[in-house]
């Protein structure tokens, strides 16, 4: 059988674009001679559409959407996502549904029945669970239609599962000869190979062909990767979608195993995740234009980098900020970046109204010392202008905190907080390094000196970071151990760390929560972030 899969960029809640696409993308499949399209899960609504299945006519509105995309459907079918409603008279009104559509009609359609309530999904909130689930006859073959989740439960790959249920088996046994799942699978660093390991050892498990359809593009904090993979009945590779990029895969299940395409590196996949974050939050949200704060440090470096391969460098401003404090080569390096990168570059000093801003407070402040205080009230006149920008403009600020600052406070709030995405929060320190030389690959895009020197906030005389902060390689590893892997202090000292320094470290993480909460939306890249996926309260005492 020839068959298509439609990996495609859905917006959530954008019934009338998503169905545009869907039809597009069916319509080059019948040109293909193609049997069968098959198009990622929720894909009329977008994923995730969280509360907006609570509002009332979501519902209703994404089955019209439904409909409307039936009409065009032929004697080649399609196989899509959507939500659906839950006729009993208990439970949740919506169901995770897809649908088989042919000739004007929906033939059949079935509903996920491994629910994800986890990490950054919530799916148990909104959907009832399938109790059952049957092969759907398409022109004389057996499919065995599947939700994502349903297939991430393979007993034979798991060593330890987390539903008793595996949807997949039950579908072989009643006479399923093809699994075709849809997906709305967000990628994360490694994410690419797990699943292609999964659904190898899960088609050779079962010896039978696996269709994976994934979504692609960025929805609030989570980016879809695509990769979607056709799997023959032994495990091989019969094809492959690309990542973050639309696309229209047609292959043959009859074909014969096709060789490895050469696999993107981390950092490449990740510089990518970052861009389609990037553009699709600002696009989606109905920005054009960015604008960054340029302090000649390594991470607004990085965040320009990105935000110039998503947004083009006619739509991107940065502005450094300079103190008294800022130095020459932190102002080079920011113009030096900026010419690169080709992009509108403007210097505005925050030195005058810092000192406006210290007479002003000195009556209250009087006979005690600078500290902390007149740290971030510098970086308080940077949000202030960076907003003002914003506000002129019509362009969000993005910001340009990384991982580590962010788990252990390093940042000022209404300071270099202030935006409205954090490209790189989930991004750890010795990562952005990493991003860094990726994007120099082929000449120096970032600056030799800005990826050389020792970072620094630049808030007082000769201040480093390491003079608040173990190196970042520590820290790092601490943060991984912590908030990644979730191990105890004992257990991260057992593995060699100073027990002194990882005290420290976990309570600035705990104590920096409610700065988290306030924080500008992510983008995911690891198996773990801040946001939506960590739920830590913010008033606990629980010491571990």
């Amino acid at each position: 059988m020839k068959i298509a899969l439609a990996q495609i960029n859905t917006t959530v809640g954008d019934f009338e674009g998503n169905v545009d696409l869907l039809k597009k993308a069916y319509q080059e499949g019948v040109e293909s001679g193609v049997e069968l399209v098959v198009a990622p899960e929720l894909a009329v609504t977008g994923y995730p559409p969280r509360d907006l299945l609570l509002k009332s006519g979501f519902i209703e509105g994404n089955l019209v959407a439904l409909g409307q995309l039936a009409q065009v459907v032929g004697e080649a079918g399609l196989i899509v996502g959507h939500v659906g409603r839950n006729e009993s008279q208990t439970g949740r009104p919506a169901t995770n549904a897809v649908s088989l559509i042919q000739e004007g009609k929906v033939v059949a359609t079935r509903t996920k029945s491994l629910l994800p309530t986890y990490d950054v999904f919530d799916e148990d909130r909104y959907f009832e669970p399938a109790t059952d689930n049957s092969p759907v006859e398409f022109n004389g073959r057996q499919l065995g239609l599947t939700i994502c989740e349903d297939v991430w439960n393979d007993d034979a790959f798991w060593k330890d599962r987390r539903y008793e249920a595996n949807p997949v088996d039950g579908l072989v046994e009643q006479g399923a000869e093809i699994i075709i799942n849809v997906s709305a699978s967000p990628w994360s660093l490694g994410k690419e190979r797990m699943r292609h390991k999964l659904l190898a050892s899960l088609a050779a498990n079962i010896n039978r062909s696996v269709v994976y359809c994934n979504t692609v593009g960025g929805n609030d904090e989570l980016v879809f990767d695509g990769g979607s993979l056709v799997l023959g009945g032994a495990g091989e590779m019969l094809g492959s979608g690309g990542h973050f990029t639309e696309e229209l895969m047609v292959v043959d299940l009859a074909s014969q195993a096709g060789s490895l395409p050469v696999q993107p590196t981390d950092m490449e996949l990740l510089h990518d995740a970052l861009v389609i974050g990037v553009r699709d939050y600002l696009g989606k949200c109905g920005f054009k234009g960015a604008v960054i704060g340029l302090s000649g440090g390594i991470d607004s470096a990085v965040t320009a980098a990105i935000a110039v391969k998503a947004l083009g460098a006619e739509n991107v401003r940065g502005i450094s900020m300079p103190s008294e404090y800022s130095s020459a080569g932190s102002l080079d390096d920011s113009k030096a970046l900026a010419d690169t990168l080709g992009i509108q570059y403007d210097v505005i000093s925050i030195q005058d109204g810092f000192e406006i801003m210290k007479g002003s407070l000195e009556p209250i402040f009087k006979g005690r010392s600078e500290d902390v205080t007149e740290e971030n009230m510098q970086a308080r006149l940077r949000g202030l202008i960076m907003m003002a920008a914003s506000n002129k403009f019509g362009s969000l600020v993005l910001t340009t905190g990384n991982k580590s600052e962010l788990a252990v406070g390093y940042c000022t709030l209404y300071g270099d907080m202030c935006g409205g995405l954090a490209v790189i929060s989930d991004v750890p320190k010795t990562m952005v390094y990493e991003l860094a030389k990726w994007v120099n690959r082929e000449g120096e895009v970032i600056p030799r000196a800005t990826i050389q020197k020792p970072p620094s906030a630049e808030l007082r005389s000769d201040q480093k970071d390491e003079d608040s902060l173990p190196p970042y390689e520590v820290l790092d590893e601490i943060l991984e151990r912590y908030v990644v892997g979730c191990e105890s202090i004992d257990q991260i000292v057992e593995a060699g760390f100073d027990g002194e320094t990882v005290r420290r470290i976990v309570r600035l993480i705990d104590l920096n929560e409610y700065k988290r909460r306030q924080a500008a939306p992510g983008l995911k890249v690891t198996s773990k972030a801040f946001g939506v996926g960590r739920r830590i309260p913010v008033a606990q005492r629980y010491k571990g």
